[in-house]
């Protein structure tokens, strides 16, 4: 039999997933995209697996420039909205549930959004992961990297700023 320490790491585990699940589901585009994020504890891989119609110039081919800026945005997006999320989530037994997850949480908007191509990305899977440099009440500062094959060759680099959601009181 599970030791309660047991059940309740299996509990935080399953309303983080529920959690995400639910971040990801509120943005369509995401879908579009085929955007996943892979979760190892608290933080968050953006995947961005290769189309040919994200393909922007057939001669080289290279992704367009277009969905690498979308893929950065909405990987800094669920990033912070995740971390809001974690921040502000009471981990006591008595709330762990499914009905405490989505439609509760409301995104962070996007006030301005900076990308440096540094490459061409290539027709393959890209990775991305953002890293909140500041996070007020008001106010939230995010920086994201994305690479295809090795992590320290990026093929961009992002800055964003985002409005915060009013807290919940």
């Amino acid at each position: 039999m599970p030791s309660s320490n047991a059940t309740y790491a299996h509990d935080v585990k399953k309303i983080r997933d529920l959690a995400l699940k639910a971040l990801v589901e509120d943005v369509p585009f995401i879908q579009f995209l085929g955007v996943y994020f892979e979760r190892c504890g608290d933080e968050l891989t953006g995947v961005l697996p290769y189309s040919e119609k994200f393909i922007g110039n057939p001669e080289l081919p290279a992704i367009h420039g277009g969905v690498t800026a979308a893929f950065l945005e909405v990987t800094s997006l669920i990033t912070l909205s995740w971390t809001i999320f974690l921040r502000e989530m009471n981990l006591n037994t008595n709330e762990i549930d499914n009905t405490s997850v989505g439609g509760s949480m409301r995104l962070p908007k996007t006030i301005d959004f900076s990308v440096d191509y540094l490459r061409s990305g290539l027709p393959v899977d890209a990775y991305a992961r953002a890293t909140i440099s500041r996070s007020g009440r008001r106010y939230a500062s995010v920086q994201v990297e994305a690479w295809q094959d090795t992590r320290h060759k990026l093929f961009a680099h992002g800055t964003c700023h985002f409005l915060m959601p009013e807290q919940s009181k």
